[in-house]
């Protein structure tokens, strides 16, 4: 008995739900200016590469005979392919068809592709465009519902919570999220939005109903809402294809899984390099500021940087780079931004950061220029202690090595934290570098506040007092002590970080696994 007929029906229905939603429903998607689910995944990964796994999940209408008459697909495309030759999976919402809602068998996609990430032990890739739920499935089904079926970011015993301790998590804005969608971005380890993409967990109409406010989508949730402000979201991308690209790039830093060490690559860059323009990069007025990225340029290996939320918490600087074609982790204070002031967004942005580092095995190195925690009453209301707290108990988790080099500041308890980062019995300073419990200009006044207010002139008193504990804040006083390990020469940097990376590659393959996480954190 031949199966000619059966596999026939296989082909038509498979060749039915390529159709996705119809002329009608591509169309309003290419008027949005956004690709279709099957466009974006054949973007994304390597050609050729991709399997698709329910091509004929979906709903069908039958005539009396039994025989169908028309099919759609359910409205996400699932799978697994290949980035850079390294397997990955992928889930797809597909808003050509009733507008990637979620529904049973939708969900259901989700959970098989979240499930086959964590048995593979593979990286997830979530590309979204979805409206999250919809009163229309209500009149559809006849009821209200309860939400029966368990949502994977709800429950802390889900198959995504373990997965995000597995293998690495991405997610892609595409589109308008609503609902469940936002929240899913958020569930990622990184996670990248279109400028023509928005998310919000009610859109405009609900604002409206609920709280009398008249909005658009674009100013309720844009990139400018979620990238530079909420820190929802990591990365922007100009368009899809630059989205594609820089997922293809950060998992380039990563390994497949908590098992393996993040890939190592030849770059061609001498690690011995020294570049003069260190030597200068720092004023010595220390009222001026300088690029910290700049700094950073001179110390990795060339063209090795990508930044990771780089708009939000802009006083602290997150970026995957190279050292010897090892993949490192570097977080740096930026003066440029409130003096590189750890605000309570950057204590967030670091504590993430150093998490995910320890996650994945890759060193961590801290550029250290900290004046201390944010000051005043905004950063009081902000709650700028707990987040303190809790940055203080990740860095004091942290498993992977890592290394400070003081290049200027390092204040307070904020300051202090650059200790907790250090591994190995490293800590570097440059000449540059200067530390106490708080600056010296904000400090005399209140220690020294009645010698100061009974000087036949304050202002003069004041200035003595400064420069005579100035003196005394030199490093070499330090390093004297043994405070810090070791003072170098600025163009010795890459070279010493270079042979730190390569000890750390060492000792992190002895460290694979899944990370346990001691304590409570605040």
């Amino acid at each position: 008995m031949v199966w000619q007929k059966e596999v026939d029906e296989l082909k038509r229905r498979r060749e039915l739900a390529k159709e996705m939603g119809g002329l009608d429903g591509i169309a309003r998607q290419r008027r949005r200016g956004r690709l279709t689910a099957r466009e974006r995944i054949d973007l994304l990964l390597d050609g050729n590469s991709f399997h698709e796994i329910g091509s004929v999940a979906g709903s069908a209408e039958y005539d009396d005979k039994g025989d169908m008459k028309s099919f759609t697909h359910m409205n996400h495309v699932i799978g697994f392919g290949k980035i850079n030759g390294r397997r990955v999976c992928v889930d797809a919402g597909d808003f050509t068809i009733h507008g990637a809602v979620m529904d049973p068998v939708a969900h259901m996609g989700e959970l098989i592709t979240e499930q086959m990430a964590l048995e593979r032990r593979v990286p997830l890739i979530k590309l979204l465009d979805s409206g999250g739920g919809s009163v229309l499935q209500i009149e559809k089904r006849g009821r209200t519902h309860l939400l029966g079926y368990p949502h994977g970011f709800i429950d802390d015993a889900s198959t995504v919570v373990k997965l995000m301790a597995q293998a690495p998590v991405v997610s892609a804005a595409l589109g308008t999220l609503g609902g469940a969608p936002p929240v899913i971005a958020a569930s990622s380890h990184w996670s990248i939005m279109t400028k023509n993409s928005e998310l919000f967990v009610a859109g405009p109409p609900l604002v409206k109903q609920a709280l009398g406010i008249d909005i658009t989508r674009e100013n309720l949730g844009n990139y400018k809402v979620h990238a530079y402000q909420s820190g929802v979201i990591d990365n922007v991308a100009e368009d899809e294809k630059d989205a594609f690209r820089q997922i293809r790039l950060f998992l380039s830093y990563l390994p497949q899984n908590v098992w393996q060490q993040p890939p190592r690559v030849q770059t061609g860059d001498d690690p011995n390099r020294r570049d003069d323009e260190l030597l200068s990069i720092i004023p010595r007025d220390r009222r001026k500021s300088y690029d910290m990225h700049r700094l950073i340029g001179h110390i990795v290996d060339i063209d090795s940087v990508f930044e990771l939320s780089p708009f939000y918490g802009r006083s602290l600087i997150t970026v995957l780079a190279r050292m010897d074609g090892y993949p490192v982790a570097i977080m740096a204070n930026d003066c440029r931004w409130f003096g590189g002031a750890m605000t309570v967004a950057a204590c967030e942005k670091m504590t993430r950061f150093v998490d995910f580092a320890d996650t994945f095995h890759l060193p961590v190195i801290y550029l250290a220029d900290c004046p201390g925690f944010m000051i005043g009453p905004q950063s009081e209301k902000e709650g700028i202690e707990r987040k303190a707290a809790r940055l203080s108990f990740t860095l004091q988790q942290m498993t992977v090595p890592g290394i400070p080099i003081m290049l200027k500041r390092s204040y307070g308890v904020a300051g202090a934290l650059c200790a907790a980062v250090s591994s190995l019995k490293l800590r570097y300073a440059w000449p540059s570098g200067e530390w106490g419990s708080l600056p010296i200009e904000g400090g005399v006044m209140a220690a020294y506040r009645q010698e100061i207010e009974n000087a036949p002139d304050p202002e003069a008193k004041r200035t003595e007092i400064e420069n005579r504990l100035a003196r005394l804040r030199s490093p070499f006083r330090t390093a004297e002590a043994f405070e810090v390990e070791e003072i170098i020469d600025p163009r010795d940097t890459r070279q010493i970080l270079c042979e730190f990376v390569g000890n750390a590659w060492e000792i992190t393959a002895t460290q694979l696994g899944i990370k346990s996480r001691v304590g409570i954190r605040p």
